[in-house]
């Protein structure tokens, strides 16, 4: 039987790993943890590393703690928090549940879209700005409007599956994705002039840093929306105040900001048509249990002698958003 430990904050024991620890009891023995903090001596027999939020980084001090380490599964999304050069040079698979995370963060994409094709905020935050019902005005609708989605990779394309009863026009922007059933694939500037809704899923990488300025947000259509579930620093803050500033006929719908949360007296939380949620696209609740039974399939699959379905290598993890 391997011998597990579990490292991460200690809330997401309960949510990710409590549902699924019968399934890793049956295939391996915990030595340690769950804890939020290593402790060097305690670590020597351990051969899978359970974590999610709150990893300790796999640096050169706690790999060398951890000499029979085979297994990592990290029960969360991104690892670029997690990992070194030391640990790929250990060739430990490394299993991410980026895939599950997936799962709702495109839920509540396809609710944003929705309710964006809809003039949902605008409505809601117009009402309670003026203590009295809105006017109802033309709308986009669901039905024949175009979605422009910037990046199609785990969440984009869950995006399009969802949309698919809608019968909206579909269009992506992503030079590393290859084609995918009812998405046209079109360049950036397209993507922001034509569509009326722009959801964006892109990672966070030295080139995509501030990706989407002055210029892209500008070229928007009117009233159309800019949703971002991915990372706040993908798009040029300032640019996108000064922007939606100038044309109330835009509307943004953001759950994440660069810094996270937005510094106080941001204009972001008084710009009319600006909605900010606390990055909560992603797994909360019941919603992380997807997680655990990820890993767990992978501990299991592991300890079988199958090969794993969810293992990382390092191109890919340095893509994740």
């Amino acid at each position: 039987m391997l011998a597990a430990a579990f490292l991460h904050r200690p809330e997401v024991f309960s949510d990710v790993y409590a549902p699924v620890l019968d399934r890793i009891r049956a295939r391996a023995e915990i030595v340690y943890g769950p804890a939020a903090h290593a402790d060097p001596a305690r670590l020597g027999p351990v051969e899978v590393l359970c974590t999610s939020w709150g990893a300790p980084v796999l640096d050169a001090a706690l790999l060398d703690a951890m000499p029979r380490l085979k297994l990592v599964l990290y029960a969360a999304g991104s690892v670029r928090k997690l990992v070194t050069p030391e640990f790929w040079a250990r060739e430990v698979p490394l299993v991410s549940a980026y895939r599950a995370n997936a799962v709702p963060v495109a839920d509540f994409t396809y609710a944003q879209i929705v309710y964006a094709l809809k003039g949902g905020w605008r409505y809601a935050l117009g009402a309670r700005a003026a203590g009295a019902p809105m006017t109802r005005v033309p709308q986009p609708g669901l039905y024949g409007s175009r979605v422009g989605l910037l990046s199609l990779g785990a969440i984009g394309r869950l995006v399009v599956d969802r949309l698919r009863a809608l019968a909206v026009d579909v269009v992506a922007h992503d030079p590393f994705a290859g084609p995918y059933d009812g998405v046209r694939m079109v360049e950036l500037a397209e993507l922001f002039a034509t569509s009326d809704v722009v959801s964006v899923h892109t990672p966070l990488l030295d080139e995509t840093r501030g990706l989407v300025g002055r210029e892209l947000l500008g070229s928007m259509r009117q009233g159309a929306t800019l949703i971002n579930t991915a990372r706040g620093a993908i798009l040029d803050e300032a640019a996108l105040v000064e922007v939606l500033a100038g044309r109330p006929d835009l509307f943004a719908a953001l759950d994440v900001t660069d810094p996270e949360p937005p510094v106080p007296g941001s204009p972001l939380f008084t710009l009319p048509n600006v909605v900010l949620t606390p990055h909560i696209a992603g797994s909360l609740g019941a919603e992380r249990g997807l997680l655990g039974e990820l890993v767990a399939g992978e501990l299991e699959r592991f300890a079988d002698g199958l090969l794993l379905e969810h293992a990382l290598t390092r191109e890919a993890a340095e893509r994740l958003a």
